[in-house]
């Protein structure tokens, strides 16, 4: 039914579901500098706080707020800067 996931010591907390929109992710992450990988392509929404990411590809980092979305493509790796604790809902294509 929901499976729980744990990255980076504890600090970063997700909880995995299917829906009809997919497969997704509820998660936290405390604030901390991240670096992961995709197997699918992820649309990444910031509830609550901000993200600061670098995407795939690109040199400037930007910034991302609470409703705004960012899309990673499959197979990439992509770095966040989170300055405070942060929430995000992630579906997976």
């Amino acid at each position: 039914m929901f499976t729980i996931n744990e990255y980076f010591d504890g600090k970063v907390k997700s909880i995995a579901f299917e829906n009809a929109e997919g497969r997704a992710t509820l998660g936290v992450m405390a604030a901390g500098e991240y670096e992961f990988g995709t197997s699918t392509v992820e649309y990444m929404t910031v509830i609550s706080g901000s993200m600061i990411v670098k995407l795939p590809g690109k040199i400037e980092w930007e910034t991302f707020v609470s409703g705004q979305t960012f899309i990673v493509e499959k197979d990439r790796k992509f770095q966040l800067q989170i300055p405070e604790t942060a929430a995000y809902k992630c579906i997976y294509k």
